[in-house]
């Protein structure tokens, strides 16, 4: 045989190994990555999905933002921390007298995306009242931002992630808040075309 013929054949039989090769390793799943199977929350929703891990202080730092503008320039008599819990103080005025008030509370996040903050404490000054009370009088003397629901009788607030308006008609919605490992994770969804 020639030893052209040969050397074609060589060259032909490589570049098509190198094809099969190439389809091959493209087409093959990547070990470690976990393709996210959608649920039937995700498919209700219209759009592309971003899913955010962010701290604790950085969403303490954003939700301030968020009632601050919420508030339309009127200052918020309560003031939170994020850590282990939720942390809402403020100051009650009973006889010309200041008490503080704080209110400590567990974030659950809903089947929804929203979140339910659960009461588990409270301390209003050195005197007891119940809590339900005490949410009482702030829902009343509190103008929340219409996202936000105060539940005195179930000592709770509920906040509607779906209704805070975000740039350009995007969502907002909890995925995971594990608070004590500073884990948080968020899906913004964003529209379509």
């Amino acid at each position: 045989m020639n030893k052209w013929k040969v050397a074609f054949f060589a060259l032909a039989g490589t570049v098509l190994f190198a094809i099969l090769l190439v389809v091959f390793l493209a087409t093959r799943p990547v070990d470690g990555v976990n393709v996210a199977k959608s649920s039937a929350g995700e498919s209700e929703s219209k759009g592309n999905v971003l899913v955010v891990q962010t701290t604790t202080k950085e969403l303490e730092s954003i939700s301030k933002k968020y009632l601050k503008d919420a508030a339309k320039g009127s200052p918020l008599p309560l003031d939170f921390t994020i850590g282990n819990d939720i942390q809402l103080r403020s100051t009650l005025t009973a006889f010309y007298t200041e008490v503080p008030i704080s209110m400590n509370f567990e974030p659950i996040v809903d089947d929804k995306g929203n979140i339910i903050l659960k009461q588990t404490r409270m301390n209003v000054g050195l005197l007891k009242i119940p809590p339900e009370t005490t949410m009482k009088i702030m829902r009343d003397s509190v103008e929340f931002p219409s996202w936000i629901t105060v539940h005195p009788n179930e000592a709770e607030i509920y906040i509607d992630l779906s209704r805070i308006n975000i740039a350009s008609g995007s969502r907002v919605r909890a995925k995971e808040l594990d608070l004590p490992n500073d884990k948080i994770l968020l899906e913004i969804i964003v529209p379509g075309e």
